[in-house]
């Protein structure tokens, strides 16, 4: 599994949301001075670190898994768009 993020540069209050993934992860950089916030799912957390590390070094801060609850693989993203269903 790949990373997938739900949210980029957004509020950390956003994790709190109980309908997320319970492999919902909290993610904590800086970038040019600035702290931000991902909020991110992955299957392992090794992945998780691999993709911010290459990506912002010493500016990665922290990760923390998130309030989700729902197990991943009856998780839907909201985000995604629902295509017409053939009949």
């Amino acid at each position: 599994m790949s990373i997938i993020v739900l949210h980029e540069n957004c509020d950390p209050s956003l994790a709190n949301d109980r309908s997320l993934p319970y492999t919902a992860y909290l993610v904590t950089y800086e970038k040019d001075g600035k702290t931000c916030y991902d909020i991110t799912m992955c299957g392992k957390k090794v992945e998780l670190f691999d993709y911010y590390w290459d990506q912002y070094r010493e500016g990665l801060k922290t990760f923390k898994q998130s309030e989700g609850r729902v197990n991943p693989k009856t998780w839907e993203n909201p985000a995604k768009s629902k295509g017409k269903k053939k009949a």
